[in-house]
């Protein structure tokens, strides 16, 4: 029996006695479609919140009345809702059907959005934040579900093309929403726009997603302890790794005790998969196919994306002076590709074997990452325009590739273990990812900043010249000569400050470019794909 054919995980045995008489849509009818607006439109939602949250913070920080350390668990506390909901919902997809469980996530979510806003205080918001996560962690983990086993056969790569394509939309016109919210409408809307779309999520769903039996016999079947493991391992670990470089990693208490309890816990949970009889992962199957490949990979591609989505607008903002609106309009250029081209992808991986579009969209991505090393103070919103539409084609190739191959790579009744596999390695690429890049370039930054600094001899011609043409230019402004003085070697402190933080971008970008290159050794030694009927 091949690795499509034998359930992987608990939920899938549960699941696969049941497969013939799932109820699966007719293409001849609106529901599918309509289902799959529904369940995409939760997708765009659940990566919408946490990205557009970290461009509007400082404008959270200022309607809540924070400081920016007790502020700077808003997103964590977001992420560690959707990881908790991430890793249960298999249990509850497969316990009380996909349906039920996006109608209860959606209905979460709403009332969170809507009260989060009206909190009198910042724990009162964090608690909306977790909520908020949890209600959200539910739509991508049964998204997927829901492609595999209602979609029609022929529909189902589709499916999976779209949801790939929406996953960096929504992640690329964040700083614009933001923006837009801030200067028009109030840092209110950062919560309360999603009042506006889950109403539409929750009719779409009604009508689109099919009725599933509650399955109570599987209460007692399911591996519970297990469960309590990977919960409580994997948020841990998320919380310190988004908190990791703010506090600066080892030199701080709360991020050792996250990452060493949550690794412990993790450990525990694999150790309970290895010897319990009706594991939650059966990580022996696990391991014979691509499945773990794929996994992988998902999180080095995540990991990518979200290293070039912090440099782009950190650059932007830090040496250009750019706004969030001013930052969207380069991000919403690198969505457009993925608009233009998810139905022709999805053709062409009906007929090609997927590893040849993943190496492709890899190769891509590490070309536009090492364009981007080109970078000079100079550079703004057109001149990142040929690397990043580069770098979108190659996520829409790489990304749609990889998702159509998890798919083909597993049993149909695992869809729901396989959905929750796959945001855990999108989140955890994208924290890893992100605490990498902000450590990265925090640390190279110091390093460039020294060696610059070096070569700054107060003495010599050149800094002299630069020094009076400074001074010239503030002595317009000032009649005291100390003053123009001091002025002028501050600007040339800032100088070197912003020479030193685009060497540094300039080698986060090499960073990710090594990183496209090594996702490209991995699609290397991938084994064919087995035969399916998607």
């Amino acid at each position: 029996m091949t690795l499509h054919l034998a359930p992987v995980s608990a939920t899938g045995k549960a699941l696969h006695g049941f497969a013939e008489t799932h109820p699966r849509l007719s293409a001849n009818s609106l529901r599918p479609y309509i289902g799959i607006f529904g369940v995409l439109l939760g997708s765009i939602i659940a990566l919408l919140a946490s990205r557009v949250t970290s461009f509007g913070l400082a404008d959270l920080r200022g309607g809540l009345r924070t400081g920016f350390d007790e502020g700077a668990w808003i997103t964590t506390s977001f992420g560690i809702g959707q990881m908790v909901a991430g890793v249960a919902s298999p249990y509850l997809g497969a316990i009380l059907g996909v349906r039920r469980v996006l109608l209860l996530g959606i209905l979460l979510m709403f009332t969170t959005s809507l009260l989060g806003p009206l909190s009198p205080n910042l724990n009162a918001f964090i608690t909306m934040q977790v909520l908020g996560g949890i209600g959200s962690g539910t739509f991508i983990p049964l998204t997927i579900s829901f492609i595999i086993r209602s979609l029609p056969p022929r529909l189902v790569i589709y499916g999976i093309a779209v949801y790939a394509m929406n996953s960096e939309l929504s992640q690329n016109v964040a700083a614009s929403l933001e923006g837009w919210y801030a200067d028009h409408w109030g840092w209110q809307w950062i919560d309360w726009q999603y009042c506006l779309m889950l109403p539409v999520m929750f009719g779409c769903i009604s009508i689109g997603v099919p009725r599933e039996p509650v399955n109570t016999a599987l209460l007692r079947d399911l591996d519970w302890p297990g469960l309590a493991y990977a919960i409580i391992g994997l948020a841990l670990l998320f919380a310190g790794l988004d908190q990791g470089n703010r506090l600066d990693w080892s030199n701080n208490g709360l991020v050792i005790g996250l990452l060493l309890s949550g690794s412990l816990v993790t450990l525990a949970f694999v150790g309970r998969e290895l010897i319990t009889p009706n594991p939650f992962l059966n990580l022996g199957k696990l391991l014979r196919g691509n499945l773990l490949a794929l996994l992988l990979l998902l999180a080095g591609f995540r990991f990518i994306i979200q290293s070039t989505a912090y440099i782009i607008p950190t650059y932007l903002q830090t040496v250009q002076d750019f706004r969030e609106l001013q930052v969207g309009s380069v991000l919403l250029w690198i969505a457009l590709p993925q608009l233009i081209l998810v139905l022709p992808l999805a053709d062409l991986l009906r007929h090609t074997d997927g590893r040849w579009v993943l190496a492709l969209g890899s190769l891509l991505i590490g070309i536009a990452c090492w364009m981007a090393t080109g970078l000079t103070s100079q550079w703004a919103t057109d001149d990142f325009l040929p690397s990043q539409i580069l770098q979108a084609i190659g996520q829409s190739f790489a990304l749609t590739a990889l998702l159509a191959l998890n798919v083909r790579a597993i049993n149909p009744s695992d869809a729901l273990a396989i959905g929750c596999l796959l945001q855990i390695s999108r989140l955890f690429g994208g924290e890893i990812g992100t605490a990498f890049m902000q450590t990265f370039v925090r640390v190279r930054e110091q390093i460039h900043s020294n060696l610059v600094g070096l070569h700054v001899d107060a003495a010599a011609g050149l800094t002299t010249d630069r020094l009076a043409a400074y001074r010239g230019v503030v002595g317009a402004h000032t009649a005291d000569l100390g003053e123009a003085g001091a002025r002028a070697a501050k600007l040339l402190s800032a100088t070197v400050a912003q020479q030193s933080f685009v060497l540094a971008y300039i080698d986060g970008f090499m960073a990710a470019a090594g990183g496209a290159f090594i996702c490209l050794l991995l699609v290397a030694v991938m084994r064919r794909p087995p035969a399916s009927p998607f």
